[in-house]
């Protein structure tokens, strides 16, 4: 995947960053821990800007958020928790845990959206109940610009950093990432098994 994520890079720049970015806010397999280090070692080698690259990735993965949440607000909480006992299996997700995560949006919504998007496969999920919750957007999405711009710069400060050293990097962060992933297969196949339907709290 990592030699996929760089390819991209060099070759579209900060589109490639931009779209990397929606993508992975999307669908939680691909990895900002892989993206965004390597656009900042293509800052520091002076093939990008290190402005541009925190822009370019930001804005990608806010706009990424934008399906999740649009979701949770248009199909609203009662026929999302009919959904979730009838077929949240596939999702490993019931209506008891719905009605968890909306109680929890009412209370530390911006809170958990500004650090959620810290937390790898979170930082995806996290919008839907936002939007279930009817978080308002302004606040939904400058929360979650503010999260992603710090840990895009944080990811992006190490690749700059790294810059020489990257190559050594790239050898650990591309099976490390086989293994996150691996982990989250198994804890998916899990909660398929386990599931049951929540009903009310």
């Amino acid at each position: 995947m990592a030699t996929w994520i760089i390819e991209t890079i060099t070759q579209f720049g900060y589109v490639g960053i931009f779209l990397l970015m929606l993508a992975e806010s999307i669908f939680p397999p691909i990895p900002s821990e892989l993206i965004i280090p390597f656009a900042g070692f293509a800052a520091a080698t002076g093939q990008l800007n290190i402005f541009g690259v925190l822009a370019a990735s930001t804005l990608g993965a806010v706009v990424g958020m934008v399906p999740w949440y649009l979701a949770g607000r248009l199909f609203g909480l009662e026929r999302v928790r009919r959904l979730a006992d009838r077929y949240g299996r596939w999702f490993t997700l019931n209506a008891a845990e719905i009605d968890a995560a909306t109680h929890a949006f009412h209370r530390w919504g911006r809170w958990i959206v500004l650090f959620g998007r810290l937390i790898p496969l979170i930082r995806t999920l996290i919008s839907v109940p936002a939007g279930l919750a009817k978080m308002p957007a302004p606040l939904f999405f400058g929360a979650s610009f503010i999260g992603a711009l710090v840990w895009n710069c944080l990811l992006a400060g190490a690749g700059f950093l790294l810059a020489e050293h990257y190559d050594a990097v790239e050898i650990w962060l591309d099976p490390g990432t086989t293994i996150i992933l691996g982990l989250m297969v198994v804890l998916y196949l899990y909660r398929l098994v386990t599931w049951r339907p929540g009903g009310k709290l």
